[in-house]
């Protein structure tokens, strides 16, 4: 079997990683004379190492964050210096997934709670943990069309199931009339069972005037506190910074 044959036999069993760097990995064999096992060792670690970054790119597109270039190293934490960084970095450890906990990021627009937000879901994909980052209007939208299309049992199950849910923007956008009772169902169902991440530039004490219901604002803040963590951000905005800033 040449080259070219045992690539193809690689690719048919589904090892491209190896097949990719066959080659390379041959002419450093016999460039710098290796050991038959440390040749397999660097070929498995190949495919190994491809694996997972097709794993990564895989849950960033199921993510779907709206900036992907968001992260904790490009958050500039000296723009408003008493944010609690500590509880940002503790949230970074993904800790808060494996309780099952959630977190309320508030503050005025332009603080950095998107951003955060986004960093912390990277941060927990890069843990092994699947997301879901959605901007909470685009998600009930999502909800009113699987209500139309006959999939919203399949759709809230899927939403249930996500280890991370990032619920982004919350007031920013008019909510259709079943918000409340929608964003409840999604709250009860994901309590104590997976964490969600809601960000949102109206203070709780607006979100019953938000939502028309007081009632079922009044349980899904039950729940999302009970073993939530609130980071509060601002309130310097960068969006109204100034140039001689």
């Amino acid at each position: 079997m040449n080259i070219a044959e045992l690539e193809r036999a690689l690719r048919q069993l589904r090892l491209g990683g190896m097949a990719g760097v066959l080659e390379t990995r041959l002419r450093q064999a016999q460039s710098a004379p290796m050991a038959p096992i440390d040749l397999i060792a660097c070929l498995v670690s190949d495919e190994l190492t491809r694996r997972s970054d097709r794993l990564l790119e895989r849950r960033r597109k199921e993510a779907r964050f709206r900036d992907a270039n968001r992260t904790l190293d490009n958050f500039d934490f000296t723009f408003n210096p008493k944010m609690n960084r500590s509880l940002v970095f503790d949230l970074a450890t993904c800790r808060f997934i494996d309780k099952r906990e959630d977190a309320l990021f508030l503050g005025p627009g332009g603080t950095g709670k998107s951003h955060l937000a986004q960093a912390i879901g990277q941060a927990a994909i890069l843990q092994g943990h699947r997301v879901r980052y959605r901007e909470a209007h685009v998600l009930l939208d999502e909800l009113a069309d699987a209500v139309m299309d006959g999939s919203r049992k399949q759709y809230m199950a899927e939403l249930t199931a996500i280890p991370l849910l990032i619920l982004d923007d919350f007031g920013m956008r008019k909510l259709p009339l079943t918000a409340a009772e929608d964003l409840l169902e999604i709250v009860i169902r994901r309590y104590e069972r997976a964490s969600t991440v809601l960000t949102s530039n109206r203070p709780v004490e607006d979100w019953g005037k938000l939502l028309g219901d007081t009632a079922a604002v009044s349980s899904m803040l039950d729940r999302l506190l009970h073993h939530g963590h609130v980071l509060k951000c601002g309130p310097r905005s960068w969006r109204t910074k100034t140039p001689a800033e």
